[in-house]
């Protein structure tokens, strides 16, 4: 794996302060309303200052820099905390709709609300409670994350609502592919895209640009896109590939979670249409709820044996070199398009 690049740990540093800060105040002003009201914050400070790669503030800062911001503002900064909290909304919401047990290495927001509820003895279903308070804590970090972006400009915004209209679609598109048991690479590779690499690499991109030089969206956007397009799809690519074959211990999620999930992948597609009819007859099997950890290696093997991931490596290779390619003919700053070649390496070969 390469290493996280220094400007990365920058970027993530100035942004975990921000929201450090941030949702202190937040705690500390709904605290004197109602004590209770301490768990909601807590749930969302206990995600965001967990961990994460901080990858979307990052994309947004070298947007914001490669389109001639500066270091150090506090609109590049809100933005990138922004980010945060908008992705910490989609993985509440995300561990509620695949019935996550553990998220970064911790038991996920509806599972310790859930916990609690049965501990105290509280009228009612547990599972509902504990799904209820993840959902509104969801809810509460999409309006903090709008509220960080008080001071955006309308054109940011327009592409700020339009990202998160994205992350919807994709996520419905990756629920429904799941229970529809899709493995068409053209449908995976859509919600791939739409899930995730979009609202990763390529609008965090588009929002710095903008927030920085409004006035040159129509020259600025295409070029990011043309780098952000490809490395998001390889960056969820590399995600499907944890997912599928990722140490727990590393990922902070289950050994073939996406597996046992039922994801539709491209890497799941790929096997798929590879696979003998004795290789397809272990593919079907996942998603199966009573799926063993011997169920798991078998999928996992005929996976590797069917060339499905060594095809999806390859393809995460051609994609980086794509969207690195594309750079030279950016009309960005040159620390910019350096900063940006690393952190297109860092996300093809990470392994968490």
């Amino acid at each position: 794996m390469s290493s996280a690049p220094a400007s990365l740990l920058e970027v993530a540093t100035r942004v975990t302060n921000r929201l450090d800060e941030f949702l202190a105040a937040e705690r500390t002003r709904w605290v004197e309303l109602e004590p209770a009201l301490a768990q909601p914050l807590d749930e969302i400070r206990r995600l965001v200052l967990s961990g994460g790669k901080r990858l979307r503030p990052a994309f947004c800062h070298w947007g914001f820099v490669g389109a001639g911001g500066g270091l150090g503002e506090q609109i590049d900064i809100d933005a990138g905390a922004a980010f945060e909290l908008m992705h910490a909304c989609a993985l509440f919401h995300d561990d509620v709709m695949d019935d996550a047990d553990s998220r970064r290495g911790q038991r996920t927001a509806h599972r310790v609300a859930a916990h609690e509820h049965a501990e105290q003895g509280w009228a009612g279903e547990s599972r509902r409670f504990g799904e209820g308070v993840a959902i509104l804590v969801g809810d509460l970090a999409f309006v903090y994350a709008d509220q960080l972006l008080a001071a955006a400009s309308p054109t940011a915004m327009d592409i700020w609502n339009e990202l998160r209209i994205e992350l919807n679609i994709g996520q419905y598109l990756d629920i429904l592919g799941g229970v529809s048991r899709t493995r068409d690479l053209v449908a995976s590779e859509r919600i791939c895209r739409y899930k995730s690499g979009k609202y990763t690499i390529e609008r965090p991109l588009h929002l710095g640009a903008v927030l920085a030089a409004p006035e040159r969206a129509d020259e600025l956007l295409p070029h990011l896109s043309a780098y952000g397009l490809p490395l998001g799809d390889a960056f969820q690519m590399r995600d499907d590939v944890m997912g599928a074959f990722g140490d727990e211990a590393v990922t902070g999620k289950p050994v073939g979670g996406d597996l046992l999930e039922g994801k539709p992948t491209p890497l799941l597609a790929r096997a798929t249409r590879a696979a003998t009819n004795a290789q397809r007859k272990v593919l079907e099997l996942v998603g199966d709820p009573h799926m063993t950890a011997e169920t798991v290696t078998s999928i996992q093997q005929v996976i590797v044996d069917t060339g499905g991931l060594a095809e999806l490596e390859q393809h995460i290779s051609n994609l980086t070199e794509s969207a690195v390619t594309s750079l030279n003919a950016a009309p960005i700053t040159a620390v910019a398009k350096t900063e940006l070649i690393e952190l297109a390496e860092f996300v093809a070969k990470r392994t968490v």
